[in-house]
């Protein structure tokens, strides 16, 4: 992203980077504590909530904490409770529902609520601006700034209106410099500036490798009679093969609105493997094709999901901010949930940032902030099930899902696990195997009714990136990318992108390389995925990218 030299300056006490729970959480609660603070938010989306996408089942933990009272408003999002859950074993033409008797308490939905995770993100906006924090969406935080000393003293935006050859278009306007006593980076997974700064300051240096999912969803219009408000459905198994983990999500919300996704696990060896095609084919499975008939899709979203948890959390301080939400990993893997760790995360930065600013400090490291999480309600939730996603990648769907489900019941029980903390060894993109190792897979074709291509989905989620546009997908060594990631893994990036952005394209007698930049939704996969690391995704032009509404 080109950014200019000169650019305009403007001081805060704390600045934000990203309008998701994490980021608005912090804003609320330090307007809370002291309202005297300026705090600005970035935004990178067109608008809060425009990238914002996730199942979403939320726990009320954080938001209990943030707003004690919300239960007696009457315009809050959380309108529908779980009534209702089921764990299914999907084998490819029947399913087996494990009795909730079984099932570890950690992963109940009981109290729980079904939303759109971008209409509680709007909710939070407006609580915020409410309280005098100043959101700026349509602006991408593409570079840290840093003072004399090496603390992090603030964040630039990029330059707006720049050309594909670098040349300033008719609208071009520079970016600019928001400074801030503290900085907090809640841009979610993998994000940009969260790599750099764990990188400068080697943030992970004593957590395991952080490992991710792909999740992909839908949002449905199902018919009346087929629609049971509050009843949830999780699954484990076909369509994926035994070694291949990941599951899926069925919700049903209000409205007579269904939102279905699957998560592939991001560790996967198999350079064949499509997530999105999986995913097509897990919506064909008898029990769960019969929810859409008669059912018109409306939305369509994809991105990344930390995965690591526990051991992969980094170090979340660093002088002048910290990390919070997904950017430092909060993800629950067997409740695929976030959101309520993320708020916590939030809460827990502003109070201690609310602390430091109120005793004269400034841009120096809240180690209170790193001392914490572990010990309260998000190390409460992280560490009992801290093993399933090591037991699931080295033993497999079939034992691991056991082994896991009876570490958690140990936990449970006496707060002790036989197996200790198991450590994630492997990066997701070194676990992928050359293609001589495997046998391509036939996917069936679309039939546009209950399954479709990623290009008419792509539609669905709104994308749109200026025509003229820098590419925000960086190709680092071409040559590379033509003798390893084709011809050693051929050509996993057209298979694991859910947006069509790669094609290796018949040139005469060889192949090249299209990167449909515009076609991106951001979900970040590529650059966790590529089997060399040769693919860097950078934030766009502000206001780029997915347009989710509901999602």
């Amino acid at each position: 992203m080109h950014l200019s030299t000169t650019r305009e300056s403007m001081e805060f006490d704390v600045v934000i980077i990203g309008a998701g729970p994490a980021g608005l959480s912090a804003a609320i609660r330090l307007k809370q504590l002291n309202p005297t603070l300026s705090v600005v938010i970035l935004e990178k989306g067109a608008e809060v909530g425009a990238h914002i996408l996730s199942g979403a089942i939320i726990d009320p933990i954080g938001i209990d904490t943030l707003f004690p009272n919300w239960r007696k408003e009457e315009d809050h999002p959380f309108k529908t409770a779980v009534t209702q859950e089921h764990f299914l074993i999907l084998g490819e033409k029947r399913a087996w529902k494990i009795p909730n008797m079984l099932i570890p308490g950690v992963m109940s939905n009981r109290g729980n609520f079904v939303v759109s995770l971008g209409g509680v993100c709007r909710w939070l906006a407006q609580k915020a601006e409410r309280l005098g924090v100043e959101i700026y969406p349509g602006f991408a935080g593409i570079k840290m700034l840093y003072n004399a000393v090496g603390a992090v003293a603030g964040v630039a935006t990029g330059d707006m209106g720049v050309r594909k050859d670098g040349s300033h278009g008719l609208n071009y306007t520079p970016g600019i410099e928001l400074m801030g006593k503290y900085v907090l980076i809640g841009e979610g997974a993998c994000g940009s500036l969260a790599k750099e700064l764990i990188a400068h300051y080697a943030l992970d240096r004593k957590s395991c490798p952080q490992k991710y999912g792909i999740g992909i969803k839908e949002l449905w219009e199902v018919d009346p009679v087929r629609h049971r408000s509050g009843l949830i459905l999780h699954s484990v198994g076909w369509p994926l093969d035994k070694r291949t983990t990941g599951g899926s999500f069925l919700y049903h919300m209000k409205n007579n609105k269904v939102s279905v996704g699957f998560v592939v696990h991001l560790d996967y060896r198999n350079p064949y493997l499509s997530p999105f095609e999986e995913f097509q084919r897990f919506k064909t499975h008898p029990t769960i094709r019969n929810v859409f008939i008669g059912a018109k899709r409306i939305a369509y979203g994809a991105r990344a999901l930390t995965e690591g948890g526990w051991q992969s959390v980094p170090k979340l301080v660093f002088p002048g901010g910290a990390l919070v939400g997904c950017a430092a990993g909060f993800m629950n893997v067997p409740r695929i949930k976030g959101v309520h760790n993320a708020i916590l995360s939030g809460i827990t930065a502003g109070e201690h940032i609310a602390l430091a600013i109120a005793s004269g400090r400034a841009h120096d490291e809240i180690i209170g902030i790193e001392d914490s999480w572990r010990m309260g309600p998000i190390g409460r939730d992280l560490l009992p099930v801290r093993n399933l996603k090591p037991l699931w990648t080295k033993y497999g769907t079939k034992f691991g899902v056991i082994l896991g489900g009876f570490d958690m019941w140990c936990h449970q029980l006496s707060g002790f696990s036989l197996f200790g903390t198991m450590q994630h060894k492997k990066t997701d993109a070194v676990m992928l195997d050359p293609s001589f190792m495997h046998d391509p897979i036939k996917y069936p074709s679309p039939d546009n009714i209950l399954t479709f291509d990623r290009l008419s989905s792509i539609y669905l989620s709104g994308t749109h990136h200026r025509d003229d546009e820098p590419s925000h997908l960086l190709l680092k060594d071409k040559e590379l990318q033509e003798k390893s990631e084709l011809g050693v893994y051929s050509g996993p990036s057209t298979r694991y992108c859910p947006a069509a952005v790669y094609e290796w394209i018949e040139d005469g007698n060889s192949r090249r390389y299209v990167i449909n930049a515009q076609n991106c939704i951001h979900c970040k996969t590529c650059d966790i995925k590529d089997p060399n690391k040769n693919i860097e995704w950078i934030p766009p032009e502000g206001r780029g990218g997915p347009l989710y509404f509901d999602m």
